[in-house]
C-alpha cells in the first residue's frame, strides 16, 4: 500500500502540473506518512546527501562553464568553422547549423542551453536566407538534444551517479552515437533542402577560408580536447574538468575574445543558479522517490514481472524503449534517469546489456523527450526565439524525431557503437 500511496500521490500532482521536483516530495513525504516506519528527517537528510556527491559537483560547473561559453563569442566562431564546410551545399546552413550545436554540445552538456545559443544565432539568419521558420525551429530544437548525448552531458553524470558507472567512459561512449545522429540529421536536413530548393552561399570550398576560421575559433575548439583530454590522461576527474571548463571559459570569453564583459557576469552566474537549484532539488528528491521504492522491493518486482512477460531479449528491450520514451513525454530527464535506472538497469544487466551500453539506450531515449510534447524542454526554448507556437513546432519535429528514433534502435541492437572507443563489447 505504500507503494500505491507514493505513485497515485505522484501521478496526481504531476496532472495538476504541480512542479516535478516538488510532485516527487510531495508524494515521498505522503508514503513516509503512510508507512510510519521512519522519522519524517529521512526525507530531508536524504536530499541531502544526495547531492553532497563529489561527482554531482560537476552539474553546476558544466551549467556555469555553458553558460559562460554561450555569451563569450564561442557559438558565432564555431558556425564559422561549420559554414566554411558544407555552407555552399544544398542545404549547407542547415547543415552548417547541425554541426555548430555538435561542437557546442561538447562544451555545454545541455540541450536546452545549446538551443538557446545557436538558436539565437541562426533561427533569425536562416528565415532571413529563406528557409521555413518551422523547419528551421524545429530544426534546432532537434540538434539540441545533442547536448545531452555528446560529452560532457549532465544526464550521463547523473547515470554514472545512479548507476555506480564511469562517468569518464560514458562521457567516451556517447561519441559514436553523438556523431551518428548529427550525421542522421544533416542527411534528413539535406534531403528536405533538396526537396524544397534551399540552396547553399554559392562560394566555393576554399582552404584559406577554412583555415582562419579554424584559427579565429582555435579557443573555442580547444575545449572538449581539454575537457575529455584532461579526464582521459588522468589530469583531473570530470568534476574538476567541469572547474577547469569555467575557468578555461572566463578567460577565452574576457581575455582572448574580449566578448564577454564583467558586468554580464552577474546574470550568468544568477542564470546558472537557478538552473543549478532547479536540478538538483529534483535529484534530490528523485533520490528519497527512489529510495522509498527500493524500500519497498518495488525495482526487483518490475524486473521480475518484465522478465515474467517474455524470454524474447528483443521484445524486452523493445518494451523498455517504449517505456523511456512515453517517461520522456513527461517527466524530466534527471528525475527520469534517477527512478528509472535502479528499474531498469537489472533487467538490461539480465538480458545481457553492459552498464554502459545501457545508459546511452537511456539517454538516447530520454533525449528524444527533449523535443516531444508537453514537456519537451528544447521545443519551449526554440519558440521562445522563433515564435513559433508549439503546437505547430510539435508537428514540424516530428521527422526528426523519427530520424533520432533510427538511430537509437541502431544503437540498441549495435553494442560496438557505444562501446568501440572503450575497447570493449
Amino acid at each position: 500500500m505504500t507503494a500505491v500511496v507514493l505513485f497515485v500521490s505522484f501521478f496526481v500532482l504531476i496532472l495538476l502540473s504541480v512542479p516535478i521536483g516538488v510532485a516527487l516530495g510531495v508524494s515521498s513525504l505522503f508514503a513516509l506518512l503512510f508507512a510510519g516506519t521512519m522519522p519524517l528527517d529521512f526525507l530531508a537528510q536524504n536530499m541531502v546527501t544526495s547531492v553532497d556527491s563529489f561527482p554531482i559537483m560537476a552539474v553546476p560547473f558544466f551549467i556555469l562553464a555553458g553558460e559562460i561559453m554561450g555569451k563569450g563569442g564561442l557559438s558565432k566562431r564555431l558556425f564559422a568553422v561549420a559554414e566554411s564546410v558544407v555552407g555552399n551545399r544544398t542545404g549547407g546552413f542547415a547543415m552548417a547549423t547541425i554541426i555548430t550545436c555538435l561542437l557546442f554540445s561538447a562544451i555545454s552538456g545541455s540541450g536546452p542551453a545549446t538551443v538557446a545559443a545557436i538558436g539565437g544565432m541562426m533561427i533569425p539568419a536562416m528565415v532571413q536566407m529563406g528557409y521555413d521558420k518551422r523547419f528551421t525551429t524545429a530544426l534546432v530544437a532537434a540538434a539540441g538534444a545533442l547536448g545531452v548525448i555528446l560529452p560532457p552531458s549532465i544526464p550521463m553524470i547523473v547515470y554514472g551517479v545512479t548507476a555506480g558507472a564511469s562517468v569518464g567512459d560514458l562521457f567516451i561512449a556517447g561519441i559514436i552515437p553523438g556523431i551518428l545522429v548529427t550525421i542522421s540529421l544533416m542527411l534528413y536536413a539535406y534531403i528536405y533542402a533538396k526537396r524544397k530548393g534551399y540552396k547553399g552561399n554559392g562560394e566555393p570550398f576554399s582552404f584559406k577560408k577554412f583555415g582562419a576560421a579554424l584559427w579565429d575559433a582555435k579557443w573555442a575548439l580547444l575545449v572538449p580536447i581539454i575537457i575529455l583530454g584532461g579526464i582521459y590522461s588522468g589530469y583531473f576527474t570530470p568534476t574538476e574538468a567541469a572547474a577547469v571548463a569555467v575557468i578555461y571559459g572566463l578567460i577565452a570569453g574576457v581575455v582572448l575574445y574580449r566578448e564577454l564583459k564583467i558586468k554580464d557576469l552577474y546574470a550568468i552566474l544568477r542564470n546558472s543558479a537557478l538552473t543549478t537549484a532547479s536540478i538538483l532539488f529534483i535529484i534530490g528528491a528523485a533520490t528519497v522517490f527512489g529510495t522509498i521504492m527500493t524500500i519497498e522491493h518495488i525495482p526487483s518486482q518490475i524486473a521480475n514481472a518484465m522478465l515474467s512477460i517474455t524470454e524474447n531479449p528483443i521484445l524486452l528491450i523493445l518494451i523498455i524503449t517504449v517505456l523511456l520514451l512515453i517517461v520522456g513525454c513527461f517527466m524530466d530527464t534527471t528525475a527520469a534517469i534517477i527512478i528509472f535506472t535502479p528499474l531498469l538497469l537489472p533487467v538490461g544487466m539480465e538480458l545481457g546489456y553492459d552498464p554502459i551500453h545501457f545508459g546511452m539506450i537511456i539517454i538516447l531515449n530520454l533525449a528524444i523527450g527533449f523535443i516531444t510534447p508537453p514537456i519537451g524542454v528544447n521545443l519551449f526554448v526554440a519558440s521562445g526565439i522563433s515564435g513559433v507556437s508549439i503546437v505547430s513546432l510539435s508537428k514540424a519535429v516530428l521527422p526528426f524525431i523519427g530520424v533520432i528514433l533510427l538511430t537509437l534502435f541502431i544503437v540498441i541492437f549495435v553494442p560496438e557503437i557505444s562501446l568501440f572507443l572503450l575497447g570493449s563489447d
